[in-house]
């Protein structure tokens, strides 16, 4: 008996002391504010937007020390529309991130679900170099005229190496982006590969990546709203309805199964009050795109706040089919054209904290495009915004 009781005293220390050495955080987002803007051609609109520039979300993760410097950890995070209170990938648990890791002195290696190195969320990007980011509407890095980033992303491998004198190498593949239930060969693959340099008051990152669409189109939503886009620069507005109706039909003939690649290099130096930034990125077949892009932008600290201002110019080329004839019937003939394309886009932003965990922000922004997309009707391609909105961390 009084063995049994010494080994129940020695286990129960044990589960105390195990316990004691974990971790586990609930965390969240709330961001809500107006955003009033005006597209070329269009009627000014006034909408309540979560989410804005920092997405609304909540999650849990946790670091559990197993002793001789490795640790097992897990991030779990769910999106939502502050707004409305909806789900923001309906039916979707954890669709923000779904990641666990080991790290030890080989670095970390984890799995699950996350954000692209170039993603510019989640805890495996390195994207850098442009002060906005990717929020902010028509100046987020990733906006619909300017880049396209390889976003979320499903059945992830991620390695991380040590930090070298400052450097880092990240490696990152999936297995299927969005699932891997298919042949090998009939799942679309990520691969990415990326350096990180963070020390001496620089931040610089070199990402390339690869979506291949092996077997499968590229996303199909993706691809009928860019060829929506681009038939309004070239018809009417009614013959344009009349094309994106048959759009669906059409979609295979666009470069949908051909494999996407783009480059991502970012450059910040802390200077104190003052983080100049630089940034480029080159996309080819990136829907139907081949691109490059250049942006300058900057961190000031200012009146107890953080002023975010960058102005950037993407030039390139973009391939879709147009029509030879158009029937009232609908539309018959297509044909493949590449259009040269360009647009600039200015915008700033003030941040300001009235606390630790709660901000006020402010933003205004232009984007201008030209050649193939100057009758674009669409505040993302053509038109201004300005935003204002309030952020609290928990």
């Amino acid at each position: 008996m009084k063995k049994s009781l010494i080994a129940l005293g020695v286990l129960a220390a044990c589960s105390t002391i195990a316990f004691a050495e974990s971790n586990v955080t609930l965390y969240g987002v709330l961001e809500g504010g107006v955003v009033v803007g005006k597209a070329k051609g269009s009627d000014t609109t006034v909408q309540v937007s979560p989410g804005f520039d920092q997405g609304d979300r909540w999650g849990f993760k946790g670091v559990e020390d197993l002793g001789n410097g490795y640790n097992v950890g897990f991030i779990l995070e769910q999106g939502f529309n502050m707004d409305d209170g909806t789900e923001s990938i309906a039916g979707d648990a954890f669709s923000r991130e779904a990641f666990m890791y080991v790290t030890g002195n080989f670095g970390r290696l984890g799995l699950g679900r996350t954000g692209a190195l170039s993603c510019g969320a989640q805890s495996n990007t390195i994207l850098t170099g442009w002060a906005l980011g990717t929020g902010y509407g028509g100046s987020s890095w990733t906006s619909a005229a300017m880049g396209n980033d390889f976003g979320r992303i499903s059945n992830v491998v991620a390695y991380r190496t040590p930090v070298f004198s400052g450097f880092s190498g990240h490696l990152m593949y999936s297995n299927g982006t969005g699932t891997d239930t298919a042949k090998w060969s009939g799942n679309n693959h990520y691969y990415g590969v990326g350096l990180l340099y963070d020390a001496n008051n620089i931040r610089s990152s070199l990402i390339f990546e690869v979506l291949d669409n092996k077997g499968t189109a590229v996303n199909d939503a993706a691809i009928s709203s860019a060829f929506s886009v681009v038939a309004q620069s070239h018809f009417n507005s009614t013959l344009a309805d009349a094309f994106a109706a048959n759009k669906d039909e059409k979609v295979a003939n666009l470069s949908a199964s051909k494999a996407l690649y783009e480059i991502n290099y970012g450059l910040e130096y802390n200077m104190g009050k003052v983080t100049p930034m630089f940034a480029y990125q080159w996309a080819h077949q990136n829907g139907g795109r081949k691109t490059h892009m250049f942006g300058l932008s900057a961190k000031v600290s200012v009146g107890g706040g953080d002023a975010l201002i960058g102005a950037r110019y993407m030039f390139g080329k973009a391939s879709y089919n147009t029509a030879d004839k158009i029937e009232a019937s609908g539309i018959t003939g297509l044909r493949a054209v590449e259009d040269d394309i360009n647009a600039w886009n200015i915008g700033a932003a003030y941040v300001y904290p009235l606390s630790k965990n709660t901000v006020i922000k402010a933003y205004a922004g232009y984007v201008d495009a030209g050649k193939g997309w100057k009758a674009v009707e669409e505040v993302r391609y053509n038109g201004w915004q300005t935003y204002l909105g309030i952020r609290q961390n928990f």
